[in-house]
């Protein structure tokens, strides 16, 4: 019975730490209903569409959301692309946590 508490509490206290840029930025939000759930949820479909370093810039717009609109309105070509995926990561995203 010790062993089964003390691997739940271990468990609970190293989920933030191995929690993707997404999910960490998401649970780190004010936004209203957050939860564990969800935030988890919404980095299983980053990990499925977006590269590591498309999810750590992804993540920033957490912190500040007109730097999307920046990403969005962008000339750069690699904006654009890195644009059309992050569409896509809301889609699937939606799909999967509605």
């Amino acid at each position: 019975m010790k062993r089964l508490a003390l691997a739940a509490i271990l468990a609970a206290l190293c989920t933030p730490a191995m929690a993707g840029p997404i999910e960490r930025a998401c649970l780190g939000s004010d936004r209203p209903g957050v939860s564990r759930g969800l935030c988890g949820c919404i980095q299983h479909a980053a990990d499925l569409t977006l590269t590591q370093g498309d999810q750590k810039q992804a993540a920033r717009f957490f912190r500040d959301p007109h730097q999307a609109q920046v990403i969005r309105q962008s000339d750069r070509r690699s904006d654009a692309a890195f644009w059309e995926r992050y569409k896509r990561f809301g889609a699937t995203a939606e799909a999967f946590c509605g």
